[in-house]
Parts: C-alpha cells; sequence; structure tokens
C-alpha cells in the first residue's frame, strides 16, 4: 500500500488518479452493451440463450429455474446455513420495516383536501451477480425490501454456472425470501430481458442489485424505459482510524473488501505512522493465509492507500471527500464523531463493527453508493420500491377564492390555455 502524508488541499488529484472516479472512459464496454440489448430487444429468448453459450459457456434448454431445481438446492445446503439465511432474513426484515411510509391526507379550510399516496412499484426485477463469488446475501437485501414496500411481483436473475445450474446458496436464499421466478441469465443480456421482457421474461418496472462493468452500463443504458437503483462500481472500505486502534483488524477489514476483485479500492486514514505501518505488516501476513490472495494482492497494490493526517478532524474531512460506500471509524468515542460525518454509504462504529456485519446479518441494506455518490445518494432501501402520488382535492367554493390568482399565474406563463381551465369552472 501506498502512504501518503495528506494535504487537503492537494487531496483530490490523488484520489481521482488512484480511485479513478472521473473521466473514466467505457467506450469499448458501451458499444458490447448496446449490441447486446438490441439483439435481447429484437431476438429475445433467442438472444439470451446465445450470449448465455458464449459468455457462460452454458446450453440452456430452458431459461427458467425450475421448482424441482429450487427444491434440490435446498435439500443440498446445510441446514445451519437455513437458518442463518432465516435469522439474518430477520435482522433485514426488522430493520427495514422501520422505513415504511404511509398514505396521509390533510383536511384544510374551505373543502380544500390534499395528501400522498404511497404504492408499491407494480414488478421488480433483482440481478444476483455470479462470476468470482455466489451471493446469497444479494438475494436477501434487494428482495426483503421488495416485499416489506409490498411488491406484487419479484423476478430475479442471476448467471448459471458451468453446469447449467444456479448456485445451490443463492437458490436457497430466494427460497428463505419466497422468490420463486427465476431466470438463468446473467450480464448485459439480462438487463435488457427485464427491460425489454422476451418470450420467457414479462418486463419489470425497475431493476436493482449489482454487477460487473457491462451490467452496470446496461442499467444506465435502459433507465428511462425502466427505473434502476444506482450505477455500482466497484467495492469501497474507508477506515478512519487514531494511534490506539488494532493494526490487525484495520488489516483483516481492509483485506475484506479486497477480495472483492482487483478493482476494490481499501483505504486507512489514520493520524498514526506507526500504526499505517503496522497495518502494512498485517496485511502482508494475514493475505498469505487467505484464499483469494491474488485478487486481494492486485487490488491492494493498484488500488490500496494510508493516508496520514494531522488530526482526527482533518481524517473526517477527508472520509467526507472520499465518500466512501462503507466507511469505519475505529477510535475512542466513534459516537462524538459520528455528527461529523456528510458522506457515507454505511458507517461502523467501534472495533468489533467490522463491514462484513452489515454485508450478511446486522440488518441494514449491504447495497450501497459507491464512487462518491454518497455525496447525493442513499443505501437501497423500502423507498426504492414504492412510489408517491400527491392527491389534490378542491370544493368549487375553495377554487372561486383563489381563481383569481391562479388566472394571473397562468397568465404570465403566457399559458391561456391554462387560465382559462380556471375560468370555465367560475364564469356565470
Amino acid at each position: 500500500m501506498k502512504i501518503i502524508s495528506a494535504d487537503l488541499n492537494e487531496i483530490d488529484g490523488i484520489l481521482d488518479q488512484y480511485l479513478k472516479r472521473q473521466g473514466e472512459v467505457i467506450s469499448s464496454a458501451d458499444e458490447v452493451v448496446e449490441e447486446i440489448l438490441y439483439d435481447v430487444q429484437k431476438k429475445g429468448d433467442e438472444a439470451l440463450k446465445a450470449y448465455t453459450a458464449k459468455f457462460d459457456g452454458v446450453q440452456l434448454d430452458c431459461i427458467q429455474v425450475l421448482s424441482g431445481e429450487i427444491e434440490e438446492a435446498v435439500n443440498f445446503v446445510e441446514k445451519e446455513f437455513l437458518e442463518i439465511l432465516e435469522e439474518a432474513k430477520k435482522n433485514i426484515l426488522d430493520y427495514h420495516m422501520r422505513q415504511k411510509q404511509n398514505s396521509w391526507m390533510t383536511h384544510k379550510d374551505d373543502g380544500i383536501i390534499l395528501g400522498q399516496m404511497v404504492t408499491p412499484i407494480e414488478r421488480v426485477g433483482i440481478y444476483v451477480p455470479g462470476g468470482k463469488a455466489a451471493y446469497p446475501s444479494s438475494v436477501l437485501m434487494n428482495a426483503i425490501p421488495a416485499q416489506v414496500a409490498g411488491v406484487p411481483s419479484i423476478a430475479m436473475v442471476t448467471p448459471p454456472g458451468k453446469d447449467g445450474k444456479i448456485h445451490p446458496y443463492i437458490l436457497a436464499a430466494a427460497y428463505v425470501c419466497g422468490i420463486t421466478e427465476i431466470y438463468k441469465v446473467g450480464g448485459a443480456q439480462s438487463i435488457g430481458a427485464l427491460a425489454f421482457g422476451t418470450q420467457t421474461i414479462p418486463p419489470v418496472c425497475k431493476i436493482v442489485g449489482p454487477g460487473n462493468m457491462y451490467v452496470a452500463r446496461a442499467k444506465r443504458k435502459v433507465f428511462g424505459m425502466v427505473d434502476i437503483d444506482m450505477i455500482a462500481g466497484p467495492s469501497e472500505i474507508c477506515i478512519v482510524a487514531d494511534e490506539d486502534a488494532d493494526p490487525r483488524f484495520v488489516a483483516a477489514d481492509l483485506l475484506s473488501q479486497g477480495e472483492h476483485d482487483e478493482e476494490a479500492s481499501s483505504i486507512l486514514i489514520t493520524t498514526s505512522v506507526a500504526l499505517g505501518k503496522k497495518v502494512m505488516e498485517e496485511i502482508s501476513r494475514q493475505m498469505a493465509c487467505l484464499d483469494r490472495r491474488d485478487i486481494m494482492k492486485k487490488s491492494i497494490e493498484d488500488r490500496g492507500l494510508i493516508f496520514i493526517v494531522s488530526d482526527m478532524d482533518a481524517a473526517i474531512q477527508l472520509a467526507n471527500k472520499i465518500a466512501p460506500e462503507h466507511l469505519e471509524i475505529m477510535a475512542e468515542n466513534p459516537f462524538l464523531m459520528l455528527p461529523k460525518i456528510k458522506n457515507a454509504g454505511a458507517i461502523f462504529l467501534g472495533n468489533y463493527t467490522p463491514e462484513p456485519l452489515g454485508d450478511y446479518f446486522a440488518g441494514p441494506n449491504h447495497t450501497l453508493p459507491t464512487q462518491g455518490t454518497a455525496r447525493f445518494s442513499s443505501p437501497l432501501g423500502v423507498d426504492d420500491f414504492m412510489k408517491k402520488s400527491s392527491i389534490i382535492y378542491y370544493h368549487k367554493n375553495a377554487l372561486e377564492k383563489v381563481q383569481e390568482k391562479v388566472i394571473y399565474f397562468a397568465e404570465k406563463e403566457g399559458l391561456t390555455a391554462h387560465a382559462n381551465s380556471i375560468k370555465v369552472r367560475v364564469e356565470r
């Protein structure tokens, strides 16, 4: 990892260089994605099967997962894992139930009723990534808030393995959540299928869930035809630590994100040069014992940074500039620092709250804004699966009281038909 003495006035250039957040050109990926989306829109299932054969090496006879395949997966998975899934589901459900909004109305004087009607989105598509790992946790984190919102129709897409089957742990998580509409397609082609619909897959209104660059670019391309949750980039963690933090904990948590993929970023901000050096030693020691060390090694070497700052206030200022997906505070009295944090997807407080708690079990959603978008966006939640409609009612007497003001307003905008819509109701 690179150690940098941080001058906040010069930090933006350093962040851009190492995090590659601004001005990244992905034109080659866009060309591929546009061709895939066009083919799926025109050819439907035929295109899905062709791209699954090309990218996943699987010839599919049936795109949809059959009930027998779900049953087989549930019987294969250890009972202990199913119990853990059930407990995680309960925690996630309890947390997201607190987010649910209700419709409301208010009665004003003179026969005016105003309000808001909150309704669930009618049909949602969930993307669950495959590739370098299986992510049953993504099933829980995307399905449960949709169910809390009351979404009546949920479809799940995920790429098949070389055997033509979906990973059994993913199907087990779907079973625990009660998701039965599952399709063996991934990549940009699955995003096209959810957006446009095919002979087998009915179109959805919104697509959620993280994926690789091609999935992210496909989601961007279909936005407007359907809604999307966010454009998720590589995983990232930022740890703010004082001189008393345990370097073993810090190193372990940096590596926990580095193992996702080579593009993941792991950043430590500390006031202690000694801690930074100990963390580097711990990273080397721990990485040697872990399975995905080749991925972690490249991630840490290319996207790992240690910033040395003057004090903890400067550390928080820098963390706010980074606006990380995951922010850990390993310091004395971390709750005192909480009001100063402005930009972060999820905040983990204290030495015994590692990021994987949030990934799997604690309850808050792990689908989080990345690449600095925590400056203006939020974790996936129940609101993402609901929409709001305004309610307006005026009695005739109430309209007559404000008619001249509305007519005047409309005429100032040059919209005489708007003004006329009022006039015809109040003219004698």
